[in-house]
């Protein structure tokens, strides 16, 4: 799947085939920020044109907006997986946070390559 992407915000790009109608959601945030567009094209612009107004919103309100992907994410795995990756990070001299960051950067990497 694609996504579109913005001023560090991604967003979901779904069709309707009852309503002929491309739609998506920017993902990565608690809000709700949804956009449509009958083309590709106008879909793309609906979609900058919620960020803009999001921020703009936020900025009148005085409020901070939120970041997208912040880079901090709990993940639940049994505990010998949890043991197991730590006694590796421990062998290979970094963090189990490093060490789960390149594990990740590995599998990404290794799905665009197959």
């Amino acid at each position: 799947m694609k996504y579109l992407e913005y001023k560090g915000y991604s967003g979901t790009i779904e069709y309707s085939k009852e309503d002929k109608l491309l739609y998506g959601k920017v993902i990565g945030i608690k809000g709700l920020l949804s956009y449509e567009g009958s083309t590709g094209t106008k879909l793309e612009s609906d979609f900058k044109g919620v960020i803009d107004e999001y921020l703009e919103d936020c900025k009148e309100l005085g409020s901070i907006p939120e970041k997208p992907f912040k880079g901090s994410f709990n993940v639940r795995i049994p505990s010998e997986l949890h043991r197991d990756a730590a006694l590796k990070a421990l062998e290979l001299n970094t963090s189990l946070n490093g060490f789960v960051s390149e594990s990740i950067r590995a599998r990404l990497l290794q799905r665009r390559d197959s």
